[in-house]
């Protein structure tokens, strides 16, 4: 079993359980917040080993919670991979700018979003079953 917690930053409901239901699949341990400000408050408590953060979240948007999060002593390397679904001209540049490591656009390819965890977590890529 892997040992890494992975937080889930999502407000929507489904997407929540599909990242979490693929996580524990894969022997991830997974924590949750439904907003940027509480996915600030997870990450200082929990410093889990990376961050899945979706962009458009309510209290505080995806954007300022990295930004947030890159500020402070306890969170600063922590991997922050940004989640969106309205990837316009621009974007790539303000989420990278914000201190995100990457990008994963919605809707997710499951073989690409497991390939990039791997990566980021410094694993060896599994064959999907």
């Amino acid at each position: 079993m892997k040992d890494k917690t992975i937080l889930i930053v999502e407000d929507d409901p489904q997407n929540l359980k599909l990242f979490r239901d693929i996580l524990k699949h894969k022997g991830y341990m997974t924590i949750e917040a439904t907003d940027g400000q509480q996915g600030v408050e997870m990450a200082k408590k929990h410093k889990p080993d990376l961050i899945l953060m979706d962009m458009q979240l309510p209290v505080m948007n995806g954007l300022d919670a990295t930004t947030i999060l890159k500020q402070n002593e306890i969170t600063k390397n922590i991997i922050v991979v940004a989640l969106t679904a309205n990837a316009m001209p621009g974007d790539k540049e303000k989420i990278l700018a914000a201190g995100c490591h990457d990008y994963i656009a919605k809707p997710v390819s499951l073989r690409e979003f497991l390939k990039k965890l791997a990566e980021y977590l410094g694993e060896k890529e599994e064959v999907l079953v």
